[in-house]
């Protein structure tokens, strides 16, 4: 019989499998799981892909004969509706298993308790918020898209010491080092969107695409409400190695919605009179599309505008130990801010490690 701590043991197993699908089962949550019988680990396995077997399955797979009266350690509740595979609990009766342990609940309504309730009807010992907290930020985009219909929204800059994103004359190639861009090409291959301003582009001419290539290929999104988005600009001639959207205001002239479109790049036209709800309509077709995990690249006005609208996430931030100055330069965030120091935004699951000298600081926001 598995005791509490090997439960705690398995648990980080489990989502340490579960992380690996990240960049290929969106929409789909990150789920993983073992298999553990005799204190030891005979299966494991994570949700891979889209479409594919779940963790359960794929680990009930690699425990075999095993499984029966085995402990199934798993990140997320089974599932007990027929979708693109079969309900795990199913999976889990029909090889035997004695106990399964949950990190958390399935936020789908869909499942929502009904796969643990399941599991208990059959006989089976159940136990769940496991490494809980953990389970649950393991999948909180999944959960915002289900609930809210909007996207996970990563911030991601890099700035100096003293907080500028370029020098007073907008320079900014490059603050941060070598290392510190590998990560941001892997954020990229991994989300469904990269976002942007035109001031961005204007400035920095960037093509916004994973090298080398990740998982996802991401929409590069770009927010010109007037469409004036320049055809020679790197976006627009690296079509072919991924899409482009602009987002446009409901008035931008239809000369250069045409001008841009028939070169590749989709517009979408989005409804409101004034930036929030501009930014609200491109959130909510965002969701539509499914998109999971948007990962926002600047400038500082789009950051800033997104704190305001408490729309950022998730924050990836790129510090450089270099000191640039200047009233003048841009600092990260511009928009309206925080008037009290009380009121300001914290982070949590903060984290921090060192790239040869950068110091990259990631968390979640709340």
């Amino acid at each position: 019989m598995t005791t509490a701590d090997d439960h705690l043991t398995f648990m980080s197993r489990a989502l340490e499998l579960a992380v690996r699908g990240r960049g290929h089962v969106e929409p789909n949550p990150l789920v993983g799981c073992v298999v553990v019988k005799d204190g030891k680990v005979v299966g494991q396995g994570w949700h891979q892909s889209f479409g594919s077997p779940h963790a359960e399955v794929e680990a009930l797979a690699a425990a075999g004969d095993a499984a029966k009266g085995a402990t199934v350690v798993v990140t997320l509740e089974p599932c007990c509706h027929q979708g693109k595979t079969g309900p795990c609990t199913r999976a889990l009766m029909e090889a035997g298993v004695q106990r399964v342990v949950v990190g958390c609940q399935d936020p789908n309504p869909q499942v929502a308790g009904k796969g643990l309730a399941k599991l208990r009807e059959a006989g089976i010992l159940v136990e769940e918020g496991v490494l809980g907290e953990q389970a649950r930020s393991l999948i909180a985009p999944f959960a915002k898209l289900l609930s809210k219909g909007r996207p996970w929204i990563i911030a991601k800059w890099a700035m100096t010491l003293d907080g500028k994103l370029a020098s007073h004359t907008g320079n900014s190639q490059w603050i941060s080092g070598p290392a510190s861009r590998v990560v941001v090409h892997r954020l990229r291959g991994e989300v469904d969107a990269i976002l942007v301003g035109r001031g961005t582009v204007e400035a920095d001419d960037p093509r916004l695409t994973a090298r080398p290539a990740g998982p996802r290929v991401a929409t590069r999104v770009v927010l010109d409400s007037a469409a004036m988005l320049s055809t020679e600009s790197q976006l627009v001639r690296s079509i072919d190695e991924g899409p482009v959207l602009v987002a446009v205001a409901s008035d931008a002239p239809a000369d250069r919605i045409d001008r841009l479109t028939k070169l590749g790049v989709e517009v979408f036209q989005t409804s409101g009179s004034n930036e929030g709800a501009r930014f609200d309509s491109l959130l909510e077709e965002m969701g539509r599309r499914q998109w999971t995990n948007v990962l926002v690249e600047g400038g500082s006005h789009v950051l800033g505008t997104l704190l305001d609208l408490q729309a950022i996430d998730e924050v990836h931030a790129f510090i450089a130990t270099k000191l640039v100055g200047g009233k003048e330069a841009p600092s990260a965030m511009a928009g309206q801010g925080v008037a009290m120091m009380a009121d300001a935004i914290d982070l949590s699951h903060v984290e921090v490690e060192v790239l040869e000298g950068d110091i990259h600081i990631w968390g979640s926001v709340g």
